[in-house]
């Protein structure tokens, strides 16, 4: 018990890996209308989200203690205005053709970005939640495919 470790992953198969995740983060009308308008003193909120999230798939296993590092073929960050929550909404996918799944890669991808968004508009918002921060699907490997049967 207590016994932290390393999965090993010797004896799995190399097979290709998908994963996909989301989260929301809500704020203000009038925050997400600045974004909107690009108007955020420190920039262009979306972009900068998005590489962030990027660049954290790339880094997950120096993030999470127990994570294998992985070669990534594909991370792909969409962020969404949605006027509805009022929002954003954050969509990532990430692949890989290895012996070990890319899920952490696609959440920790959505989470940063999301984190971003909120040190970016923190200044007029600091309102904004960040919620819903979830694994979608997921494909390759032993287990083979799953999907969320419940949306998140």
């Amino acid at each position: 018990m207590g016994r932290a470790r390393m999965v090993d992953v010797s004896d799995k198969e190399v097979t290709a890996r998908y994963a996909r995740a989301t989260g929301i983060i809500r704020m203000k009308p009038e925050t997400l209308e600045a974004i909107r308008r690009n108007s955020i003193v420190k920039g262009d909120v979306l972009s900068v989200a998005r590489v962030a999230g990027i660049m954290a798939a790339k880094r997950t296993a120096e993030l999470i203690p127990l994570c294998h590092s992985l070669p990534l073929s594909d991370v792909q960050v969409e962020l969404t205005l949605d006027s509805d929550l009022p929002g954003i909404r954050c969509e990532a996918t990430a692949r890989t053709t290895a012996q070990t799944g890319i899920e952490m890669e696609a959440i920790s991808a959505v989470a940063i970005s999301l984190v971003t968004v909120y040190d970016m508009a923190k200044a007029i918002d600091r309102d904004m939640v960040i919620c819903d921060i979830c694994l979608q699907e997921k494909t390759g490997g032993r287990s083979g495919s799953w999907k969320r049967s419940v949306r998140a």
